[in-house]
């Protein structure tokens, strides 16, 4: 069984670490608040102080937080894994979603370190990740994902080669500021619904059983019919951010995206009115209120 070192035990984290614990592997884990490690020490993880201890001697290092300035604090900040004392050849795997530019250079950074990397976005969300189903979006050499393909079964069942580093980034970014745009659509849509009279759970049903439902769409419908953006799935905090990502990778492209701009900005909005830890459905009390 391997040693690994997992960084970042939030919702995702949580959930992938303890399979790797079931799966039989050595699992060493840091997060920036101890605490949200305890369960994972209760399933017989080793705490580690920063993520320089947790890799320490690890052969596979597993990283998932939240944006590119917390992935830059575990890996290459004053006591980020790069500052330790790493095993030759060990294998660095970053799930975070986060911007191509930052991962092409996080690359860079730890390939100088003697390690190898697989840029690896996943999706599924929590559930997901509790039952072990998971999908990989990867950018990475061939031979380095199969030889770490065993190890990161133990929580995904399935994974797509997208190419090289980087790659398996552009994609989970785009693909989310889909979401974003996607999502803007049904908040408006559903609010002129509302101000031209229609009951907004006929409304629902009737999405969720034509053809633009989505699994997207039908949680977004639920939340914005019951008006409960409590029940966080997605957060408009990270949809924002993920769509700012995605319209960085566009504008290095040398394009512009004008209708995924304004949908960042509705999210955008969201947060600055201090909406940001809500469920990403809450854009809905933007538009049908008179804000």
């Amino acid at each position: 069984m391997a040693k690994i070192a997992f960084l970042g035990v939030g919702a995702m984290g949580r959930e992938m670490a303890l399979n790797l614990l079931k799966a039989g592997h050595r699992v060493s884990v840091y997060n920036r608040t101890a605490a949200k490690a305890k369960p994972l020490i209760d399933a017989g993880a080793s705490p580690a102080a920063t993520p320089a201890e947790a890799a320490a001697g690890a052969d596979f290092i597993i990283s998932i937080v939240g944006d590119n300035d917390a992935s830059r604090s575990v890996w290459l900040g004053p006591d980020g894994v790069a500052s330790g004392v790493l095993k030759p050849g060990a294998v660095a795997v970053e799930s975070s979603t986060l911007s191509r530019e930052w991962v092409m250079e996080l690359d860079g950074a730890l390939r100088k370190k003697g390690l190898r990397f697989i840029d690896c976005p996943v999706t599924g969300g929590p559930d997901g990740a509790r039952a072990g189903t998971l999908t990989l979006l990867v950018g990475a050499d061939k031979d380095t994902l199969e030889e770490a393909w065993p190890v990161l079964s133990a929580y995904a069942k399935r994974y797509i080669h997208f190419g090289q580093v980087g790659a398996g980034t552009a994609y989970k970014v785009l693909v989310n500021l889909i979401g974003a745009v996607q999502g803007a659509a049904l908040a408006e849509g559903m609010a002129v619904a509302e101000r031209a009279g229609l009951d907004l759970k006929k409304v629902g049903e009737a999405l969720c059983s034509g053809a633009v439902a989505s699994p997207h769409v039908k949680y977004m419908v639920e939340r914005i019919v019951k008006g409960d953006h409590d029940d966080v799935y997605f957060s408009t905090r990270w949809r924002r951010k993920d769509a700012d990502y995605g319209l960085r990778l566009a504008a290095e492209l040398g394009m512009t995206m004008p209708t995924s701009a304004e949908a960042e900005k509705l999210y955008r909005r969201a947060v600055d009115e201090g909406l940001g830890e809500k469920n990403s459905s809450v854009i809905f009390d933007l538009l049908h209120k008179k804000r």
